[in-house]
């Protein structure tokens, strides 16, 4: 039998990646490029950006098929319909759309959190609602623009700083969306140090910066361990579509409290949150394909993404000005900022730049009130944005 070379060498050429990959493959692969970088490099959020960035970088593979999907098809011999097994992140994909990954890693935020700050501060949770002012806002930006409301909420949710949230609610009400929004959620809660301090410094003065305030008062084991369960009654009987969410949120916290079940708390803390942690990173980043993420819509989401953050930002530190003014400059507005769900890097970042002004100032367990009110809150609104669009 005679093989013609270089005809086998051609085929074999016009059928690897290299001969057909686009320029739209090659542009969100520089996009993984940059997202790894970020992670690697500058060290923002690498345990989100990473996983994310890699699986962007292997869904716009040409031919790799990572999320292709599993379908039936007609064998050409026997004439009978067979299974096409689909891509490994496909797979991995089921655990996003079915909604499973964001109530556990609520459970692991749950079991790391500890909600003393705001009950020995209740006042803090007003500035975890405030907060969520960027979610509602540019809900309705999203719809002047064209939006639907059901793609305006999951573009909204993006205000709450939450990945997690983000991700449940989208899957839900637009869940062609998601590589978009998912992206544009993390990508914000990872620049959540450049992001925040110019709107802090543009929204306060010297003089509300350098304030220190008291320190808080000792939170009872027995306030600790009451606290989750009534919030997730209260809650979920409030908005049922937020029991996902903030039931697993207050589980893994009643596991951390109740100090009878360590293995469980050190579990939801560690193990199950690490590999849910790459199970939901490695395919939010897959679902951003160039045929899905090239768009106008996307650049709109992304733009809007960033107006909801600061928006939020910006509400949480004009709360803690209209504070500190009635309580007579006791409240460092700074701690409004840690509103968002970013945990617990927005309340970082408060400490960051209140001890710029006043080394002596340290903020961190007051910010840590609104921030854990942020996550509520970004609950809350999903529960809300779900009940009435979905």
């Amino acid at each position: 039998m005679h093989i013609d070379l270089g005809e086998a060498v051609y085929k074999l050429a016009i059928s690897t990646g290299f001969a057909n990959i686009t320029w739209q493959q090659m542009l969100m692969i520089a996009i993984s490029f940059v997202l790894m970088y970020l992670a690697i490099v500058r060290g923002f959020e690498p345990l989100l950006l990473l996983p994310i960035g890699f699986g962007m970088l292997l869904a716009n593979l040409p031919l790799a098929n990572m999320m292709a999907p599993q379908q039936m098809v007609l064998n050409p011999v026997t004439g009978k319909e067979e299974i096409q097994f689909g891509g490994l992140l496909w797979y991995l994909y089921q655990g996003v759309k079915l909604g499973i990954y964001p109530p556990l890693i609520f459970m692991g935020v749950g079991a790391m959190t500890d909600f003393g700050p705001l009950i020995a501060n209740p006042k803090t949770l007003l500035l975890g609602a405030a907060a969520q002012l960027g979610i509602f806002t540019t809900f309705i930006g999203a719809l002047l623009l064209g939006f639907t409301p059901q793609e305006a909420g999951s573009i909204g949710i993006i205000g709450g700083a939450d990945g997690p949230t983000a991700i449940f609610v989208t899957t839900r009400l637009a869940p062609h969306l998601l590589g978009a929004i998912a992206i544009a959620a993390y990508s914000y809660m990872a620049l959540v140090p450049i992001i925040q301090p110019p709107i802090m410094r543009l929204l306060t003065t010297k003089k509300m910066r350098m304030v220190v305030m008291e320190q808080l008062r000792p939170v009872s084991k027995t306030e600790r361990i009451i606290f989750p369960i009534a919030c997730a009654v209260i809650v979920s009987l409030l908005l049922p579509d937020a029991a996902p969410l903030i039931g697993m949120l207050m589980l893994g916290n009643i596991f951390r409290e109740s100090g009878v079940v360590g293995r469980l708390s050190d579990t939801a803390q560690n193990a199950l949150m690490n590999i849910i942690t790459i199970f939901l990173g490695v395919t939010v980043g897959a679902t951003a394909s160039a045929e899905n993420f090239l768009t106008f819509q996307t650049i709109s989401i992304i733009v809007l993404g960033l107006l909801a953050f600061c928006l939020g930002t910006a509400g949480g530190v004009l709360l803690g000005d209209l504070m500190y003014l009635l309580t007579g400059g006791k409240v460092n507005p700074l701690i409004g900022s840690a509103g968002v769900s970013a945990v617990p890097m927005a309340a970082r970042v408060s400490q960051v730049v209140g001890q710029k002004e006043n080394p002596g100032n340290f903020l961190l367990m007051h910010a840590m009130g609104p921030n854990v009110a942020g996550v509520i809150g970004s609950a809350v609104a999903a529960g809300v944005l779900l009940s009435l669009f979905k």
